[in-house]
């Protein structure tokens, strides 16, 4: 059985009560497929296809809305400008200020509608799988950030005052600097960007997996009595869907919203 067919977990004739069909609940092999096509050992597949998608996407709507901007704005424009301001004035100023904030408005705008698009993948009709949830595309997206952090923090401090902001040197701590230093750094170049990964991927992959269980279930139960169950079961569904659409949202907006962060750490002057 392919990858994509395992993404159902189960065979469409079995139902309840009938013999010799159990339950067949989603696993890992949900978040598998098998590639479209294969170049040497480098295979593309579903969720590769959906994030070069989800990159098609936000550069067509902000050429389409900004490309022959007006005075007056049609709605895509209209549009387009409300989610820049969004992104703008609810995310980058607040954390950096106006003066600092503006030259990193273009990037956060950017990640926030490219991390958006690939969650929203999980609800949509044939696609039905949000990207973010390959540990592989958060983890990239996060070393950007760091990349961006580490080399802002040595630009604007030098290697003395990076290495200083990294470890959180205080000689005022006496004989627990050593210890806290080694925490530190630890935690600051290694478990904050793991963090800013795991905590977007972990709760794509939990909600995607949520509701293929209740999709899966509302089929199976589908039988006899058993209809009964299948209403609630399809009833969850649609509830788990509708709170999902909600966590996308929010999951975007906390992966930027710490990615200002993380760039106003960077510029702030170290005490």
């Amino acid at each position: 059985m392919s990858a994509d067919m395992n993404t159902l977990a189960f065979n469409t004739e079995c139902h309840l009560f009938i013999p010799g069909c159990g339950f067949e609940a989603p696993g890992l092999h949900s978040f598998v497929f098998d590639p479209l096509f294969s170049i040497g050992s480098f295979n593309f597949n579903k969720p590769m296809l959906l994030a070069l998608l989800s990159t098609v996407v936000v550069v067509w709507f902000f050429w389409a809305a900004f490309g022959r901007a007006k005075v007056v704005p049609g709605k895509l424009q209209m549009i387009g400008e409300a989610g820049y301001d969004f992104v703008r004035r609810g995310l980058v100023y607040d954390a950096l200020g106006k003066k600092e904030g503006e030259k990193y408005v273009p990037f956060m705008v950017a990640l926030f509608f490219f991390v958006w698009i690939m969650n929203l993948w999980s609800i949509i009709p044939v696609a039905q799988f949000p990207v973010t949830s390959v540990i592989a595309f958060p983890a990239g997206l996060a070393l950007v950030v760091w990349l961006l952090w580490v080399g802002l923090t040595f630009k604007k401090h030098g290697f003395v005052g990076a290495f200083k902001n990294f470890s959180g040197y205080d000689k005022s701590l006496g004989w627990v600097l050593p210890l806290l230093m080694v925490i530190e750094l630890l935690s600051n170049l290694i478990i904050r960007p793991f963090t800013h990964a795991v905590r977007l991927f972990a709760n794509m992959f939990a909600g995607h997996m949520l509701i293929v269980m209740f999709t899966i279930a509302s089929w199976y139960l589908l039988n006899g009595v058993g209809i009964v169950y299948a209403g609630a079961s399809f009833v969850m569904t649609i509830l788990m869907t509708a709170f999902e659409l909600f966590i996308q949202a929010v999951q975007a907006y906390i992966f930027v919203l710490l990615a200002c962060n993380y760039v106003q750490g960077a510029l702030a002057e170290h005490h």
